[in-house]
């Protein structure tokens, strides 16, 4: 037993325990909830002939009745303030839910990002001919109900989002030939740029709560920059995390991980806090997650996934 303990101690984990979940909804529904901003509740796509009509629907983060949230379809902005909804030709209309003001912008069907108080706005357009890596995309923003405007021309860019009122976090090439992207804050006020790394290119980037730090994916680059890394968007340096999996934030100093497991079995979900710079097992799902399709509640203190084992929608408790 002794022994056992301390090979235990020395490889940092043990088997982890089973985390109890709940199925809040069946018959293989649904792909791509999404959480309301209180976190009571999970909110989806769904129509006949599950639904009388084609809507977005919700239900309870502890299962229950499903009822009708929207009758109509369009994307939301993550606090329920804002139904965006493109046409068929450059404008995109913007309708405040609260009274039902609308005003269009020029995105041509483009995603949009919200800062968190949902007053200002993001969107990209890229060209749509030749080689992807060096199409120009074009950034722009938007105060809610006035003009867009040009803050960035990028070759190869991307929108990640924005870390408060006024600062977007961006990734680009300098010029079309170039062979690295830069992942870097904006001030779109000022046009101040803080180039936070260089690299061939940057996946599953995402931003913590409040905005302070960023973790992202560096892949078929060279060895001393491929891997999973933490950075503080202010300052700092980047910090490997010599793992691969799946990650969320769970909220401004804590990210959710669930490892690749090529050999099968549950999947098991981990959590690294940044200020302590440290791993903590959670447990096992006793299951896995299907297609990468899981969320947490933004107090928090909840988690969903799509099962793989029956395709329904599980949420469990986070210890």
């Amino acid at each position: 037993m002794r022994h056992a303990a301390l090979a235990v101690l020395m490889l940092g984990t043990a088997h982890a325990a089973t985390l109890p979940s709940r199925a809040v909804l069946s018959g293989e529904c649904c792909p791509g909830v999404v959480w309301t901003p209180d976190s009571r509740a999970l909110l989806f796509l769904d129509g006949p002939p599950a639904r009388g009509s084609t809507g977005i629907y919700q239900v309870a983060a502890t299962g229950g009745a499903v009822t009708r949230r929207f009758s109509s379809v369009a994307y939301f902005s993550p606090a329920l303030k804002w139904a965006v909804r493109p046409g068929s030709g450059e404008a995109t209309t913007l309708e405040r839910l609260s009274d039902g003001r609308r005003f269009t912008l020029p995105t041509y069907g483009a995603n949009v990002t919200w800062t968190a108080a949902e007053t200002r706005l993001a969107y990209a357009r890229s060209d749509t001919s030749g080689n992807f890596d060096r199409r120009v995309t074009r950034v722009f923003v938007a105060d809610v109900f006035g003009a867009s405007r040009l803050v960035a021309t990028l070759p190869g860019g991307s929108i990640h989002g924005w870390l408060n009122d006024t600062t977007l976090l961006l990734s680009g090439k300098p010029s079309a030939g170039a062979r690295d992207r830069d992942l870097f804050t904006l001030d779109t006020r000022t046009g101040a740029r803080r180039t936070l790394r260089t690299a061939l290119g940057f996946r599953s980037v995402t931003i913590s709560p409040g905005g302070r730090q960023v973790a992202y994916t560096v892949a078929f680059d060279s060895a001393a920059r491929n891997g999973l890394w933490v950075q503080g968007t202010a300052s700092g340096s980047p910090r490997e995390l010599s793992t691969f999996g799946s990650y969320r934030w769970r909220d401004a100093a804590r990210l959710l991980l669930i490892p690749l497991n090529a050999a099968g079995g549950p999947h098991t979900l981990r959590q690294y806090d940044v200020t302590a710079n440290a791993w903590k097992t959670l447990g096992d799902l006793g299951d896995q997650v299907r297609l990468s399709d899981w969320s947490v509640s933004p107090d928090g203190r909840l988690l969903n996934y799509l099962s793989a084992r029956d395709g329904n929608v599980r949420v469990l408790t986070l210890p």
